[in-house]
C-alpha cells in the first residue's frame, strides 16, 4: 500500500479532510524525475490558516515558475490529523505528490507568529526529522523566514538558516546553491559556509556565540572564526515591486479559508512609522507597484480563479499614491461580474470617502478602523498620528454612504498608558455612536453595529518599544473589566479581547534568546501545538516547561531593558538603525510625534541600503 493510499484512509476519520486531500485548481504538479530541487514550502499553521498567507503563495508561485525546481505546500496537520497520523504511522506529507518532507533537498518555513513554533517543532517530530540542526545529517536542509526571523534566537538551535527580508530574491539564491550544492556531492556543510556569502539576508545561527553576562543577559553575539559569517547580517531587499514575481494564478481551496479571495499587493512598507508595529520598521522602505501592473494581475487573477473579491493588500492601503484612480478603474471593470473590491487596512486621517464609495458599489461590508489608543496623549506615545477629528470624519462620511457597521481596533497595555486612557476608548465608541445618529435618518442604513475588539500590546524587536515592559497581567485584567463596565453605558457595542495568557507567551518569545529553545522542546513534547488557539493552549505544560528549565517568563516579558543593553537580536539588520529606534523611544517618553516620512526623511537609517527610497 503506498503511502498515498495510507492517507487516504485517514481521511473518514478526521474533522476536515479537505484540509489534506490535495489537488486544488492550480495547484502545480511536475514529473519529479524532471527537476533537480524538490523544495517543501511549509506555514506551521492549520491550512486554512496557511492558504490565506500572502507571502506563501508569492514564494509558492516564484519556484515553480522555475523548470528546475518543484515546490510543493506543507501544513501542520490540526491535532485530530496529527493523533492519526501518528497511530497509523504517516509521516509529514507535501500536498502535492504526497511526499514525505524528511525526502526533500529543503524545507522552508514561514515565520508570523510566535505562537507557531511549536508547530514547527511538532511538524519536525511528525517528520520524523531530528529537532537540532546538530543532530541533523541527513533529510532537507531547514531554513525560514518571515517576520519572527528578526528575532529567531528561541528556534536557533532547530534552524540551519535563517533569510532576513524580502524572499523573492533570498529563496532563488538559496536554490540555485542547493543545486550547485547536490551537483557537486557535498553536503549541508558546505551549503551553510556559502550562504553566507551568497545568500542575501543570510543568518546561520550555528556559526555565532552567545555570551552572557552574571545576570543572566545577553552579553555579545558574535560570529566563529573561520566561518566567514558577518558581524552584522543585512536584510534581502527587492526594490523594484513592478518588475518582482506577482502570482497571476492562485489556488482555489475545496473548502472556505480565512482570505477566500484575491490578495493583491499594491505597495510593501509603511511610512507612517507607528512605535509598535514591527512590520512598519521591518518592511521599510515603501516601495509601490504601478496601477498598471496592478490592473494586469487583477485581470488574470479573476480569470484564473473565480473569486469574486479583490482585497487591496497593504500595511496602510490608504496611502497609497493611486488609491482613488485604482479603485474607480477596478469597480468600472469588475463591477459587471460581480466581484467586490476592498480595502483591509485603513487609515482614519486618509481622505478614503471617494475611495470608499467606489470599493463598495457592488456589496458593503463593515468599515474596519484603527485607532490604537483611546487618548489624543497616548496616540501621540504611540505615533499613530491621528486625531479624534479624524475618526469622527471617516466614520461620518462611511454612516452618510450607507455603513450601519463599523469595527473600532485598540491596544490594552501600551507603554505610559493609564486607567483614563482606557476609559477613553469607551468615549470614543460613544461618539461614534453619535456620528451615526447625526446622519440624517433617509441616508444611513438601519441597525447600528459598533465592534471595538482591544489586543494586548506585545513589545517587538526592532521597534521603539523592544526595550519597554509587557504590563503585567493583574493590571491588564483589572483594564479589561474596566474597559467592559465603561462599555455597557454604549448601546449597540460588541467588546471582545484577548486573552493575556497567549499575549504574555508572545511576548516572551518575541523579545527571547537562545535559552527558550529548551523550553520550546520542553513544551512540544508535553503536546502544547497550536498555541495562538485558545481551546489547544496548554498553560500548566508550558508553566512546567519553564520551571524545568530554571527559566521564568516574567524575566523576558516584564523586565524594563536598558538602552544599552545587548538584545538578542542587534546582529541582525532590519534597515531601521539603532540610532533611530533609541530617538523614537526617547520622543514617546516625551510624547512626541514623528511625522510620516512621505513628508520630509527622517533618518530611520533604510538608505544605507543599495536603491531604497528611490
Amino acid at each position: 500500500m503506498t503511502l498515498s493510499d495510507r492517507i487516504d484512509l485517514l481521511m473518514p476519520k478526521v474533522l476536515k479532510p479537505s484540509r489534506y486531500i490535495g489537488n486544488e485548481y492550480n495547484s502545480i504538479i511536475k514529473d519529479p524525475a524532471s527537476v533537480q530541487v524538490r523544495y517543501a514550502l511549509m506555514f506551521p499553521d492549520v491550512y486554512e490558516i496557511g492558504m490565506s498567507n500572502l507571502g506563501i503563495k508569492i514564494l509558492y508561485h516564484t519556484l515553480n515558475k522555475r523548470a528546475d525546481t518543484w515546490c510543493e505546500r506543507v501544513f501542520t496537520p490540526w491535532p485530530d490529523m496529527m493523533e492519526q497520523m501518528r497511530l497509523n504511522d504517516v509521516p509529514l506529507f507535501s500536498m502535492e505528490s504526497r511526499t514525505p518532507v524528511r525526502e526533500f533537498d529543503i524545507l522552508g518555513i514561514s515565520l508570523s507568529y510566535e505562537m507557531s513554533y511549536t508547530n514547527v517543532l511538532q511538524s519536525l517530530m511528525l517528520a520524523g526529522i531530528p529537532l537540532r540542526s546538530g543532530d541533523r545529517t541527513e533529510g532537507p536542509i531547514i531554513i525560514c523566514g518571515g517576520t519572527c526571523a528578526f528575532n529567531p534566537e528561541p528556534l536557533a538551535p532547530f534552524v540551519d538558516l535563517f533569510t532576513l527580508g524580502d524572499g523573492e530574491k533570498s529563496i532563488h539564491q538559496c536554490v540555485d546553491l542547493i543545486k550547485d550544492i547536490k551537483s557537486k556531492g557535498l553536503g549541508k556543510d558546505e551549503f551553510l559556509r556559502r550562504a553566507v556569502k551568497e545568500v542575501d539576508g543570510a543568518y546561520v545561527p550555528s556559526f555565532y556565540t552567545v555570551d552572557y553576562d552574571e545576570r543572566g543577559i545577553v552579553s555579545a553575539v558574535r560570529p566563529a572564526e573561520g566561518t566567514g559569517a558577518p558581524a552584522l547580517v543585512k536584510k534581502a531587499l527587492v526594490n523594484d515591486l513592478n518588475a518582482a514575481d506577482y502570482p497571476e494564478k492562485l489556488i482555489v481551496p475545496y473548502s472556505e479559508v480565512v482570505h477566500d479571495r484575491i490578495m493583491l499587493e499594491i505597495f510593501r512598507g509603511c511610512t507612517r512609522g507607528c512605535r509598535f508595529c514591527q512590520a512598519g520598521m521591518t518592511y521599510r522602505p515603501v516601495r509601490e507597484r504601478s496601477p498598471e501592473r496592478l490592473m494586469e494581475l487583477a485581470r488574470k487573477l479573476v480569470s484564473s480563479t473565480g473569486f469574486d473579491e479583490i482585497s487591496l493588500m497593504s500595511l496602510s492601503s490608504g496611502d497609497y499614491s493611486c488609491l482613488r484612480e485604482l479603485a474607480h478603474q477596478m469597480v468600472e471593470e469588475f463591477a459587471a461580474k460581480r466581484v467586490k473590491i476592498s480595502l483591509p487596512s485603513q487609515r482614519i486621517d486618509a481622505f478614503l470617502k471617494d475611495t470608499l464609495k467606489e470599493t463598495q458599489k457592488v456589496r458593503k461590508t463593515a468599515l474596519t478602523l484603527a485607532p490604537e489608543a483611546g487618548t489624543q496623549r497616548l496616540r501621540d506615545v504611540i505615533n499613530k498620528g491621528v486625531t479624534e477629528d479624524d475618526l469622527m470624519r471617516a466614520v461620518t462620511d462611511a454612516f452618510s454612504e450607507g455603513w450601519n457597521a463599523v469595527k473600532l481596533y485598540f491596544m490594552m497595555g501600551l507603554p505610559t498608558e493609564t486607567d483614563d486612557d482606557i476609559l477613553g476608548i469607551a468615549d470614543l465608541a460613544e461618539k461614534v455612536r453619535k456620528c451615526y445618529f447625526s446622519v440624517p435618518k433617509e441616508r444611513r442604513a438601519p441597525g447600528l453595529r459598533i465592534t471595538v475588539s482591544v489586543s494586548v500590546f506585545v513589545p517587538k524587536p526592532h521597534t521603539p518599544f523592544q526595550w519597554c515592559p509587557q504590563t503585567d497581567e493583574e493590571t491588564v485584567r483589572h483594564r479589561q473589566l474596566l474597559l467592559r463596565d465603561a462599555l455597557r453605558s454604549v448601546k449597540g457595542v460588541d467588546y471582545k479581547y484577548h486573552e493575556m495568557d497567549v499575549s504574555r507567551l508572545e511576548a516572551v518569545f518575541s523579545r527571547g534568546d537562545r535559552r527558550l529553545a529548551d523550553v520550546l522542546e520542553k513544551a512540544a513534547r508535553k503536546g502544547c501545538m497550536f498555541d495562538g488557539w485558545s481551546e489547544w493552549f496548554k498553560k500548566d505544560a508550558w508553566d512546567e516547561a519553564f520551571s524545568e528549565c530554571g527559566l521564568s517568563p516574567e524575566w523576558y516579558n516584564l523586565r524594563d531593558r536598558s538602552l544599552d543593553e545587548c538584545l538578542p537580536w542587534n546582529h541582525l539588520d532590519c534597515g531601521v538603525s539603532l540610532a533611530y529606534l533609541k530617538s523614537e523611544y526617547a520622543k514617546a517618553m516625551r510624547e512626541e510625534i514623528t511625522h510620516d516620512c512621505r513628508k520630509g526623511c527622517t533618518g530611520c537609517g533604510i538608505k544605507r541600503y543599495e536603491g531604497a527610497c528611490r
